[in-house]
């Protein structure tokens, strides 16, 4: 009963009364209580790295991100106008992406919009695109994200002959139809509220931990074994 008492109080870290008199029980007593310092002390580092869940870090947070690093190439739609804005962009950052991307070998220039996503998909490839076609993109395929913000702004317009009598009364038909609201209700329609849009609701989603098995912590009873 006192050898029982006195393996578990020292396994919980509590100590006992019941000290061990003769020298060999004194040995063991120490390779006992040496034993319990490594099981603890490993299982308490083992513990934060396999039940604590991480949350995952993006590696690209914006654009000076993605100019700074070479490891994933980067390229927009051929002779589009994402094309062009890096192409005659003053901006340093820029200026430097647009070197990249010209210099980069193989191209990293794509014919189409289909064909730039998919390379996103394939995996190690971003894809500088416009806005309303990222959104209609990333609303569609949840295995597609958007990392930053609007690297510019411009609107789109309706192309008139020079000195048309039309110009003013679209003009004045599109504001109207901002200030109703109009275009952004068929935006949502349009953009977020079709059937094919993906789910990305991550409140239902349950975090996982990694179980620490004996593997994690065995060596501890190869030295138990060998005391």
């Amino acid at each position: 009963a006192n050898s029982f008492w006195f393996t578990i109080g020292t396994l919980m870290q509590q100590g006992s009364d019941l000290n061990p008199k003769a020298t060999s029980t004194r040995i063991v007593g120490g390779i006992w209580w040496f034993f319990t310092l490594i099981i603890i002390s490993s299982y308490t580092a083992n513990l934060a790295a396999f039940l604590t869940v991480e949350r995952m870090i993006t590696p690209i947070e914006n654009a000076e991100d993605l100019a700074g690093q070479t490891d994933i190439p980067y390229g927009t739609l051929e002779s589009g106008s994402t094309m062009t804005f890096f192409r005659d962009s003053m901006i340093e950052t820029y200026k430097k992406m647009w070197r990249f991307m010209e210099n980069r070998k193989p191209s990293v220039f794509v014919g189409t919009y289909e064909e730039g996503i998919q390379k996103v998909l394939d995996g190690n490839y971003a894809f500088l695109m416009e806005s309303t076609m990222l959104d209609y993109a990333v609303q569609r395929d949840c295995n597609l994200t958007q990392i930053g913000g609007l690297l510019d702004s411009k609107g789109y317009g309706i192309a008139t002959p020079m000195g048309s009598p039309w110009r003013d009364k679209i003009s004045l038909a599109i504001l109207e139809l901002q200030e109703k609201g109009e275009i952004q209700m068929l935006y949502d329609k349009w953009w977020k509220n079709t059937g094919d849009t993906c789910s990305r609701n991550d409140k239902g989603k349950e975090s996982k931990a990694n179980s620490l098995g004996v593997d994690n912590i065995g060596g501890v009873f190869v030295v138990l074994l060998c005391g």
